[in-house]
């Protein structure tokens, strides 16, 4: 006679996380407050950024500087919530502590910044289906070499409210846990430090939007 069978229980999926665009750097080494810089089609930096990460996740937060009150209006007409750091300029790990503070009852985070605007809207649901498959760490890779978004499971809140100064996240990241989420897209890996960074990848991004990421010409200043 053969022995029964155990059923094993399958592992419920998670819950999608919630989006964090980190928005509230000052971008010195553009010349300008480049989140409001026109890409091609005219939509600022910082909404093209906003509008991707929207795609992948049900909530997105946008973490801004206290006096961003033109940005903090454009993004509540994308449907994104706006958070204020009044510790922005003291570094990327004060912004991001207030996003995960500001929703700790999420059951994840999917960290984006707003001068990468290129990341496709697959490459921010690769890192999605990781988290809710179960990694408590995710990030997404190009060729191997690691980018961005970043997703956090909620296991790491403690951890995450704590940041401080301009380290961001990285610090926690640790390979023995973290789901490498390999994509072909150049987009996870570039971000925008200067004039010229635009001219080399602005004429490729309006291949990189899909549904849900549409815009309009009143987002112009």
């Amino acid at each position: 006679m053969r022995p029964a069978r155990t059923r094993q229980a399958a592992v419920p999926e998670r819950a999608a996380p919630t989006g964090i665009l980190l928005a509230a750097g000052c971008g010195l080494r553009f010349g300008a407050d480049k989140r409001w810089q026109p890409l091609a089609d005219g939509t600022p930096m910082a909404v093209a950024a906003a509008c991707s990460l929207a795609s992948a996740v049900a909530e997105v937060v946008v973490v801004l500087r206290p006096e961003d009150r033109e940005l903090a209006a454009l993004m509540r007409r994308r449907g994104c919530r706006p958070v204020f750091c009044a510790k922005a300029a003291n570094g990327m790990g004060h912004s991001l502590a207030a996003g995960v503070a500001a929703t700790a009852h999420a059951s994840g985070w999917l960290v984006a910044l707003a001068d990468m605007p290129w990341i496709r809207p697959d490459s921010h649901r690769a890192v999605v289906a990781a988290l809710r498959a179960g990694a408590s760490q995710a990030r997404a890779c190009h060729r191997a070499c690691p980018g961005h978004p970043v997703g956090f499971s909620s296991i790491w809140l403690p951890q995450l409210v704590a940041l401080a100064g301009d380290r961001g996240a990285r610090d926690l990241l640790d390979d023995r846990v973290l789901a490498h989420c390999e994509v072909a897209d150049p987009g996870v890996l570039k971000d925008v430090d200067l004039a010229v960074d635009l001219a080399a990848m602005d004429g490729t991004w309006a291949m990189n939007v899909a549904t849900g990421a549409t815009r309009t010409a009143e987002d112009g200043r």
